[in-house]
Protein backbone atom coordinates (compact mmCIF):
# COMPACT_ATOMS: atom_id res chain seq x y z
CA UNK A 1 0.00 0.00 0.00
CA UNK A 2 2.85 2.33 0.79
CA UNK A 3 4.43 1.72 -2.60
CA UNK A 4 1.36 3.20 -4.27
CA UNK A 5 2.10 6.60 -2.77
CA UNK A 6 5.83 6.46 -3.40
CA UNK A 7 8.63 6.58 -0.90
CA UNK A 8 8.21 8.54 2.26
CA UNK A 9 10.26 11.71 2.18
CA UNK A 10 13.13 11.79 4.61
CA UNK A 11 12.56 14.29 7.38
CA UNK A 12 15.00 17.17 7.57
CA UNK A 13 14.47 17.50 11.34
CA UNK A 14 17.55 16.18 13.13
CA UNK A 15 17.90 14.90 16.67
CA UNK A 16 19.61 18.15 17.57
CA UNK A 17 16.60 20.10 16.31
CA UNK A 18 14.29 17.99 18.46
CA UNK A 19 16.51 18.52 21.50
CA UNK A 20 16.53 22.28 20.94
CA UNK A 21 12.75 22.32 20.64
CA UNK A 22 12.29 20.42 23.90
CA UNK A 23 14.70 22.69 25.73
CA UNK A 24 12.90 25.79 24.48
CA UNK A 25 9.54 24.35 25.54
CA UNK A 26 10.88 23.71 29.06
CA UNK A 27 12.32 27.22 29.17
CA UNK A 28 8.98 28.72 28.16
CA UNK A 29 7.17 26.73 30.87
CA UNK A 30 9.62 27.95 33.48
CA UNK A 31 9.12 31.53 32.33
CA UNK A 32 5.36 31.13 32.68
CA UNK A 33 5.85 29.68 36.17
CA UNK A 34 8.20 32.56 37.00
CA UNK A 35 5.64 35.11 35.89
CA UNK A 36 2.92 33.44 37.96
CA UNK A 37 5.10 33.34 41.09
CA UNK A 38 6.02 37.02 40.65
CA UNK A 39 2.36 37.98 40.54
CA UNK A 40 1.66 35.91 43.68
CA UNK A 41 4.50 37.59 45.54
CA UNK A 42 3.06 41.01 44.78
CA UNK A 43 -0.36 39.95 46.06
CA UNK A 44 1.08 38.39 49.22
CA UNK A 45 3.00 41.55 49.98
CA UNK A 46 -0.20 43.58 49.73
CA UNK A 47 -1.98 41.08 51.97
CA UNK A 48 0.81 41.23 54.56
CA UNK A 49 0.59 45.04 54.57
CA UNK A 50 -3.16 44.83 55.12
CA UNK A 51 -2.72 42.30 57.95
CA UNK A 52 -0.31 44.65 59.71
CA UNK A 53 -2.83 47.47 59.45
CA UNK A 54 -5.42 45.16 60.99
CA UNK A 55 -3.06 44.31 63.84
CA UNK A 56 -2.63 40.70 62.86
CA UNK A 57 1.15 40.69 63.06
CA UNK A 58 1.67 36.93 63.47
CA UNK A 59 -0.51 36.25 60.45
CA UNK A 60 1.48 38.78 58.42
CA UNK A 61 4.76 37.22 59.62
CA UNK A 62 3.64 33.75 58.50
CA UNK A 63 2.63 35.12 55.12
CA UNK A 64 6.01 36.80 54.67
CA UNK A 65 7.75 33.47 55.45
CA UNK A 66 5.72 31.88 52.72
CA UNK A 67 6.60 34.76 50.45
CA UNK A 68 10.28 34.32 51.24
CA UNK A 69 10.11 30.64 50.27
CA UNK A 70 8.50 31.54 46.94
CA UNK A 71 11.26 34.06 46.29
CA UNK A 72 13.84 31.33 46.75
CA UNK A 73 11.93 29.18 44.26
CA UNK A 74 11.92 32.14 41.91
CA UNK A 75 15.72 32.40 42.14
CA UNK A 76 16.08 28.69 41.37
CA UNK A 77 13.73 29.07 38.44
CA UNK A 78 15.85 31.92 37.07
CA UNK A 79 18.96 29.73 37.32
CA UNK A 80 17.20 26.88 35.52
CA UNK A 81 16.08 29.20 32.73
CA UNK A 82 19.65 30.44 32.35
CA UNK A 83 20.94 26.86 32.16
CA UNK A 84 18.38 25.92 29.51
CA UNK A 85 19.18 28.96 27.39
CA UNK A 86 22.91 28.21 27.68
CA UNK A 87 22.28 24.63 26.56
CA UNK A 88 20.21 25.80 23.59
CA UNK A 89 22.90 28.24 22.51
CA UNK A 90 25.57 25.55 22.85
CA UNK A 91 23.64 23.10 20.66
CA UNK A 92 22.89 25.75 18.05
CA UNK A 93 26.52 26.82 17.95
CA UNK A 94 27.59 23.18 17.62
CA UNK A 95 25.25 22.82 14.64
CA UNK A 96 26.89 25.84 13.02
CA UNK A 97 30.32 24.34 13.67
CA UNK A 98 29.22 21.05 12.10
CA UNK A 99 28.03 22.88 8.99
CA UNK A 100 31.33 24.75 8.79
CA UNK A 101 33.26 21.49 9.12
CA UNK A 102 31.10 19.88 6.45
CA UNK A 103 31.74 22.81 4.16
CA UNK A 104 35.47 22.55 4.78
CA UNK A 105 35.31 18.83 4.03
CA UNK A 106 33.57 19.42 0.70
CA UNK A 107 36.03 22.18 -0.16
CA UNK A 108 38.97 19.93 0.68
CA UNK A 109 37.60 17.19 -1.56
CA UNK A 110 37.22 19.68 -4.42
CA UNK A 111 40.79 20.88 -3.93
CA UNK A 112 42.09 17.31 -3.94
CA UNK A 113 40.27 16.61 -7.22
CA UNK A 114 41.71 19.79 -8.73
CA UNK A 115 45.19 18.80 -7.57
CA UNK A 116 44.76 15.43 -9.23
CA UNK A 117 43.85 17.12 -12.52
CA UNK A 118 46.79 19.54 -12.36
CA UNK A 119 49.91 18.44 -10.53
CA UNK A 120 52.53 20.69 -8.97
CA UNK A 121 54.92 19.86 -11.82
CA UNK A 122 52.32 21.01 -14.36
CA UNK A 123 51.79 24.27 -12.49
CA UNK A 124 55.55 24.88 -12.32
CA UNK A 125 55.87 24.19 -16.05
CA UNK A 126 53.11 26.67 -16.90
CA UNK A 127 54.65 29.29 -14.62
CA UNK A 128 58.07 28.77 -16.22
CA UNK A 129 56.62 29.10 -19.72
CA UNK A 130 54.75 32.22 -18.67
CA UNK A 131 57.93 33.74 -17.26
CA UNK A 132 59.84 32.89 -20.43
CA UNK A 133 57.15 34.57 -22.53
CA UNK A 134 57.29 37.64 -20.29
CA UNK A 135 61.09 37.81 -20.57
CA UNK A 136 60.95 37.41 -24.33
CA UNK A 137 58.37 40.17 -24.68
CA UNK A 138 60.49 42.43 -22.46
CA UNK A 139 63.49 41.87 -24.71
CA UNK A 140 61.40 42.81 -27.74
CA UNK A 141 60.13 45.93 -25.98
CA UNK A 142 63.68 46.96 -25.11
CA UNK A 143 64.78 46.53 -28.71
CA UNK A 144 61.85 48.52 -30.03
CA UNK A 145 62.43 51.21 -27.42
CA UNK A 146 65.66 52.31 -29.15
CA UNK A 147 68.36 50.03 -27.80
CA UNK A 148 69.81 49.45 -31.34
CA UNK A 149 73.46 50.17 -32.00
CA UNK A 150 74.59 52.27 -34.93
CA UNK A 151 75.54 49.09 -36.78
CA UNK A 152 72.01 47.78 -36.32
CA UNK A 153 70.54 51.03 -37.63
CA UNK A 154 72.80 50.90 -40.75
CA UNK A 155 71.84 47.29 -41.43
CA UNK A 156 68.13 48.12 -41.13
CA UNK A 157 68.46 51.10 -43.54
CA UNK A 158 70.43 49.00 -46.02
CA UNK A 159 67.79 46.29 -46.01
CA UNK A 160 65.06 48.91 -46.39
CA UNK A 161 66.80 50.39 -49.46
CA UNK A 162 67.18 46.94 -51.00
CA UNK A 163 63.47 46.19 -50.58
CA UNK A 164 62.61 49.57 -52.07
CA UNK A 165 64.78 48.92 -55.15
CA UNK A 166 63.15 45.54 -55.63
CA UNK A 167 59.73 47.13 -55.66
CA UNK A 168 60.58 49.82 -58.29
CA UNK A 169 62.82 47.65 -60.54
CA UNK A 170 61.77 48.14 -64.18
CA UNK A 171 61.29 45.30 -66.69
CA UNK A 172 64.15 44.60 -69.10
CA UNK A 173 64.17 46.34 -72.53
CA UNK A 174 63.34 43.84 -75.34
CA UNK A 175 66.30 43.09 -77.61
CA UNK A 176 64.21 42.56 -80.73
CA UNK A 177 63.37 45.63 -82.89
CA UNK A 178 59.87 47.01 -82.75
CA UNK A 179 57.60 45.98 -85.64
CA UNK A 180 57.56 48.48 -88.46
CA UNK A 181 54.35 50.10 -89.47
CA UNK A 182 53.04 49.01 -92.82
CA UNK A 183 51.85 51.96 -94.94
CA UNK A 184 48.11 52.33 -94.86
CA UNK A 185 47.72 50.27 -91.69
CA UNK A 186 47.63 51.02 -87.99
CA UNK A 187 49.73 49.28 -85.38
CA UNK A 188 47.36 47.55 -82.97
CA UNK A 189 48.79 46.84 -79.52
CA UNK A 190 47.24 45.40 -76.40
CA UNK A 191 47.00 47.35 -73.19
CA UNK A 192 49.96 45.51 -71.69
CA UNK A 193 52.10 46.21 -74.75
CA UNK A 194 51.24 49.92 -74.63
CA UNK A 195 52.22 50.09 -70.94
CA UNK A 196 55.50 48.33 -71.67
CA UNK A 197 56.23 50.71 -74.54
CA UNK A 198 55.56 53.74 -72.34
CA UNK A 199 57.95 52.44 -69.65
CA UNK A 200 60.66 51.89 -72.29
CA UNK A 201 60.18 55.39 -73.69
CA UNK A 202 60.47 56.87 -70.20
CA UNK A 203 63.59 54.92 -69.28
CA UNK A 204 65.48 55.45 -72.59
CA UNK A 205 67.13 58.76 -73.47
CA UNK A 206 65.32 60.97 -75.90
CA UNK A 207 66.21 60.29 -79.56
CA UNK A 208 64.70 60.86 -82.96
CA UNK A 209 60.97 60.43 -83.00
CA UNK A 210 59.46 57.31 -84.50
CA UNK A 211 58.20 57.73 -88.06
CA UNK A 212 54.52 58.46 -88.25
Amino acid sequence: MGNLFGRKKQSRVTEQDKAILQLKQQRDKLKQYQKRITQQLEREREIARQLLRDGRKERAKLLLKKKRYREQLLDKTENQITSLETMVQSIEFTQIEMKVIEGLKIGNECLNKMHQVMSIEEVERILDETQEAVDYQRQIDELLAGSFTQEDEDAILEELDAITQEQIELPAVPSEPLPEKIPGTRLVMSFGERCLLEQIMISRPLGPALPP
